[in-house]
C-alpha cells in the first residue's frame, strides 16, 4: 500500500515532491490537452520502503501512469540523485508516446482520433476540365477573402483569355494563379524557400517585398481597430519558422494529409511571417500539403469567411484544431460538387 509522508521537494526546479496521503491529491498541471503530475510513491512493508517516481496524466477524466522504480530504504541524497535520473528516463519515454504540435500536446490516441477525420471526405482526382474550373474558383476566392475587388468574370477573362492586368489586384490574381501551377507542379518538400517562391510569385509586381520575411512586427485588426491576431514577434521569427519546418519534417508521417495539411495551415497563419499576404499563402500552403499527397486542392468560399476565422482564432487562442478539421471538410464537400457539375 501507499504508505502516508511528510510533503517536502526532492528538487523543486524539477516538480518532484512527495505528496502528503494518498498519491490522489497531486496537483495537475495542464500541457497542451492534457495534465500532468510527476511526484515520488511511497510503499512500506515491514521494514522495507520503496520508492517510484510516478508520471501520471488525465486525458478526459482517465488517468494514465508511467512508474520508474528507485530503490529502496533510500537516504534522501540517494532519493533525489535516482528521482532526478529517472525524471529524465520518463521525459524521453513521453516524447516518444506523445506528440508535440506547435500550441499544444496530443497523445496517440488523440492522434488517431483527429487522422479519423481523413475518412470523412471523399478523393476524387480532377480532370483537365475541372482543374481550370477549381482554378478560376480559388483565385477568386482566395483574393477576395482578403479585399480584393476584382469580380469572378474579369478573373476568368485575366487567366483563361489572356487579359493583360491593369492594377495591382489583377497582377496578383495573376500571381495567384501562376503560384496555384507551381505547388501543383512542384516536386519540393516545405521549406522556407519554397513558402518564400509562393510568396513572391503571389506578389511580384504589386509588393515590394515580395517573397521576403518580416522585419516588423505585424497584426491582424477587425474593421473596430481592435487587434484580432498579433504575428510571432520579429525577434522570434526565425526561431518560429525553423521549428515549423522541423516539425513538419520529423512529424509528417504521423498524420493523415487532411490533418496534416490543417496543422501546416493554422500554425503558417499563426506565426504570419510576411508583412501581408499570409493568407494566400496559408491557403496555398494547405493545398500544396494535399496536392503532394495526391489529395485534391480545397476552396475556401468568400461567403465562408466568418468561420474561417474563427478556426484560426480558435487554433491560436485555444490549441483546437477541431473546427479547422470540420470546415475543410465541408469547404472539400462543395469544392467537390461545383468540380462534379463540370463534368
Amino acid at each position: 500500500m501507499l504508505a502516508r509522508t511528510s510533503t517536502f521537494f526532492i528538487n523543486p526546479a524539477a516538480g518532484i515532491f512527495f505528496l502528503m496521503g494518498d498519491y490522489k491529491t497531486a496537483k495537475f498541471i495542464k500541457c497542451g490537452h492534457l495534465y500532468h503530475s510527476m511526484y515520488v510513491e511511497k510503499r512500506k512493508k515491514e521494514a522495507v520502503t520503496k520508492y517510484y517516481l510516478v508520471h501520471s496524466y488525465r486525458e478526459k477524466g482517465s488517468v494514465q501512469k508511467i512508474r520508474k522504480y528507485l530503490g529502496q530504504n533510500l537516504t534522501k541524497e540517494d532519493l533525489a540523485k535516482n528521482a532526478e535520473e529517472a525524471k529524465k528516463q520518463i521525459l524521453e519515454l513521453i516524447k516518444e508516446i506523445n506528440t508535440d504540435v506547435f500550441l499544444f500536446t496530443l497523445t496517440k490516441k488523440q492522434v488517431q482520433v483527429l487522422n479519423k477525420y481523413d475518412k470523412k471526405i471523399k478523393i476524387a482526382h480532377l480532370n483537365k476540365k475541372q482543374w481550370q474550373e477549381f482554378e478560376g474558383n480559388f483565385v477568386y476566392n482566395t483574393n477576395a477573402i482578403e479585399g480584393s475587388t476584382v469580380q469572378f468574370g474579369e478573373v476568368k477573362e485575366l487567366l483563361e483569355q489572356g487579359k493583360p492586368p491593369k492594377n495591382y489586384e489583377e497582377i496578383e490574381t495573376k500571381g495567384v494563379a501562376k503560384a496555384l501551377e507551381y505547388i501543383k507542379t512542384t516536386k519540393e518538400d516545405l521549406s522556407l524557400e519554397l513558402i518564400q517562391k509562393i510568396h513572391e510569385i503571389c506578389f511580384r509586381g504589386s509588393k515590394g517585398f515580395a517573397g521576403k520575411f518580416r522585419d516588423a512586427n505585424v497584426a491582424v485588426m477587425n474593421s473596430q481597430g481592435q487587434v484580432i491576431h498579433a504575428g510571432v514577434r520579429k525577434e522570434h521569427l526565425f526561431t518560429a519558422l525553423k521549428e515549423f519546418i522541423d516539425w513538419h519534417k520529423k512529424n509528417k508521417n504521423k498524420f493523415k494529409p487532411l490533418v496534416l495539411a490543417a496543422i501546416i495551415h493554422d500554425q503558417f497563419e499563426h506565426i504570419h511571417p510576411f508583412q501581408d499576404g499570409n493568407g494566400r499563402v496559408g491557403r496555398l500552403l494547405l493545398n500544396f500539403i494535399l496536392i503532394k499527397h495526391r489529395y485534391p486542392p480545397i476552396n475556401i468560399l468568400l461567403a465562408d469567411r466568418a468561420e474561417y476565422y474563427f478556426t484560426l482564432h480558435e487554433y491560436s487562442k485555444n490549441g483546437n484544431l477541431k473546427p479547422t478539421l470540420e470546415f475543410l471538410i465541408k469547404q472539400y464537400k462543395k469544392s467537390l460538387k461545383g468540380a462534379h457539375k463540370t463534368q
